[in-house]
């Protein structure tokens, strides 16, 4: 399939459905091939996210999100009348900026950096739309990783540009903590 016919196929799947999609849910709509996809998606996303663009694409993990340019945010939260109820409490920053830097994660592990339950923090999380919840099948428990919708808060594409990602995302301590779970677990 040529490449610019499948771009554009890709993009009036993002911008009809409205939600994250996968690239292997794209791949079989379109009947393509992931790896076709994820070429095309990469390549929409460097023609679509510049400051010029009112239009972006989020990448988070496989899925993908067509979303407004983050530049644009106080512009859109005016005009959509969109805000946050309160404040996220330290407690709330902290079991999010972990999720964030170390995600996905189950809630033992996220429980395990932080030292207290986190039951409730994750639960807000979700309710405010910033953390999402996935079956990981490996772990055989639920995980927890930033959603798209605070991706596009942060005003980032995907998580590798947080600030000091690759810094915060590999540290020895947790990478040590997070093995001895593991282990433990066995």
């Amino acid at each position: 399939m040529d490449q610019e016919i499948l771009i554009g196929q890709i993009e009036s799947l993002l911008f009809v459905l409205t939600k994250p999609l996968a690239l292997k849910q794209l791949a079989k709509l379109i009947g393509v091939t992931e790896a076709e996809v994820r070429i095309a998606v990469e390549s929409l996303a460097g023609s679509r996210n510049s400051s010029t663009s009112g239009i972006h694409l989020l990448i988070s993990d496989d899925l993908v999100q067509l979303v407004t340019n983050p530049e644009h945010a106080d512009l859109v939260a005016k005009a959509t009348n969109v805000e946050l109820d309160t404040e996220l409490t330290r407690p709330s920053l902290e079991t999010l900026t972990i999720v964030a830097y170390r995600g996905p994660l189950t809630k033992p592990e996220i429980e395990a950096i932080r030292g207290v339950n986190c039951s409730l923090i994750l639960r807000n999380l979700q309710l405010r739309g910033l953390v999402d919840e996935r079956d990981d099948v490996v772990k055989m428990q639920p995980t927890y990783r930033l959603s798209t919708d605070a991706l596009r808060f942060f005003g980032v594409h995907e998580v590798s540009e947080l600030p000091d990602y690759a810094t915060l995302h590999v540290n020895a301590k947790i990478d040590a903590l997070l093995s001895s779970l593991a282990v433990g677990s066995l």
